[in-house]
C-alpha cells in the first residue's frame, strides 16, 4: 500500500479533472488513468498529487501537451488555449475509480 501523504491545496491545483475518452478507457486495461493537469505541472508534482489524492502508488507519468488550434468565428481568428494531459501508470493491484468524486 502507498504511504499516507497529507492532501495539500496545491494538489487540487495540479490535477484538474479525469479525461474520459474511448482511448483513455482502453488504457485502464494496462492499469493507467488519464487526467487533465495544469499546463505548468511537472511529472514529480503530478505523481505526488495523484498519490496524495487517491492513496495509490504511481509507477510512471507520461505527459502530452496539446497546442491550441487557430480557428475563425464570424471571420475573426482566435486561438484555443493549450492543454496538458497526464497518463498515470499505477502499481499492480491499485486502481482509481474516476466516476466518484475526490
Amino acid at each position: 500500500m502507498a504511504k499516507k501523504q497529507a492532501v495539500d491545496a496545491r494538489h487540487y491545483d495540479v490535477v484538474l479533472s479525469p479525461h474520459i475518452t474511448e482511448k483513455a478507457t482502453l488504457l485502464s486495461e494496462h492499469n493507467a488513468v488519464v487526467f487533465k493537469v495544469a499546463n505548468d505541472a511537472t511529472k514529480p508534482q503530478i505523481k505526488d498529487a495523484i498519490e496524495a489524492l487517491f492513496e495509490v502508488k504511481v509507477t510512471g507519468v507520461n505527459t502530452i501537451v496539446s497546442k491550441g488550434k487557430t480557428k475563425r468565428w464570424k471571420g475573426k481568428p482566435y486561438k484555443r488555449s493549450d492543454s496538458k494531459k497526464a497518463i498515470v501508470t499505477l502499481m499492480e493491484g491499485d486502481s482509481i475509480d474516476i466516476t466518484s468524486g475526490i
